[in-house]
């Protein structure tokens, strides 16, 4: 009998726990959908494998010049990848907190990167947290699509540092995912941040 009560003792404590643990995560998780997003800087920016922060101009971006754009043009990929650290400010008085996220990244409407966080990001009540985010993604349709090659063309010059652009719109979107004993559940819907960007910005100016 004394067994019985033990391990019916030890059911409803790990019940109660683990219970505890999930009210835990939704708690952080929507604490984090009330913290504030900005971007702060991009680094290790790459088109074609060219560091597009060592051009003097976008123009030099030719593919007489770099035979890898060349060879990109012909084969419809033209890989870009750059990492973007993003700042996380938490007004409220509790812990946002999260394991793993989905972002997605638009530039004109149009899906520009997308990715997973695999890491435990927390941020303390009044505090804050910067993430770095990798992106990669084939730039060819938004170098020649008529609905994104000026924005994209303006982007790439930002991330370059250059003076003479027009900043950047950016609509990031991001899902925490819950660890509900062996799944992963998303919160529902998207946090959406939309921020416009200046080269100043990306070089963290």
């Amino acid at each position: 009998m004394r067994k019985l009560l033990f391990f019916v003792a030890i059911f409803a404590f790990t019940l109660i726990f683990s219970q505890c643990s999930v009210n835990r995560q939704i708690t952080q998780a929507k604490a984090l959908g009330d913290c504030k997003f900005h971007i702060t800087s991009a680094d290790s920016v790459y088109l074609s494998g060219i560091d597009v922060r060592k051009l003097k101009n976008l123009e030099d971006l030719n593919p007489m010049k770099y035979p890898q754009l060349a060879t990109g043009f012909m084969t419809k990929s033209i890989p870009i990848s750059a990492r973007l650290n993003i700042d996380i400010t938490n007004p409220t008085n509790k812990t946002a907190a999260i394991d793993q996220l989905e972002y997605k990244i638009l530039l004109a409407e149009q899906e520009l990167f997308n990715g997973f966080v695999n890491q435990r990001i927390e941020v303390a009540p009044g505090g804050a947290s910067r993430v770095p985010v990798k992106l990669n993604a084939n730039a060819y349709k938004l170098m020649t699509d008529d609905k994104t090659r000026d924005a994209f063309t303006d982007l790439v010059r930002n991330m370059s540092g250059s003076n003479n652009s027009k900043s950047s719109k950016l609509t990031i979107k991001i899902k925490p995912t819950l660890a509900l004993g062996n799944k992963k559940v998303d919160y529902p819907g998207y946090i959406t941040i939309d921020q416009e960007v200046t080269s100043k910005m990306f070089l963290g100016q």
